[in-house]
C-alpha cells in the first residue's frame, strides 16, 4: 500500500499511527471530561444560573450554552421541565 510505504519511509508504521489516533480520542475524551466537570461545578456553585457560572469560567455565556450542548448536559431549565436555555436571572 502506497501510504503504509510512506509512512514506514518517514518513520511511522501503521501501528504508531492507529496508537497515536486511539491516544488521540483518548485525550479528547479527557478533554471533553475535564469541561464537563468544571461546567458542572461552575453551575452549581452559581446556583443555575448560566451568566453567573459562565463569568467565574471566564467564557460568554453563548460559549457556555454551546459547550453544554456539545457535551450533551442539560441547563437547570430543561432539568425543571422548562424549554428555556437560561433560567430566570
Amino acid at each position: 500500500m502506497a501510504t503504509t510505504a510512506f509512512h514506514e519511509t518517514h518513520g511511522r508504521s501503521e501501528e504508531s499511527i492507529a496508537s497515536i489516533r486511539a491516544q488521540a480520542r483518548d485525550l479528547f475524551t479527557m478533554v471533553e471530561d475535564y469541561e464537563r466537570q468544571l461546567i458542572g461545578a461552575a453551575l452549581a456553585e452559581a446556583g443555575g444560573h448560566q451568566r453567573r457560572a459562565a463569568a467565574a469560567l471566564g467564557i460568554l455565556p453563548s460559549t457556555l450554552c454551546e459547550k453544554m450542548k456539545r457535551l450533551g448536559l442539560r441547563t437547570p431549565a430543561e432539568m425543571r421541565g422548562g424549554g428555556s436555555d437560561h433560567p430566570a436571572q
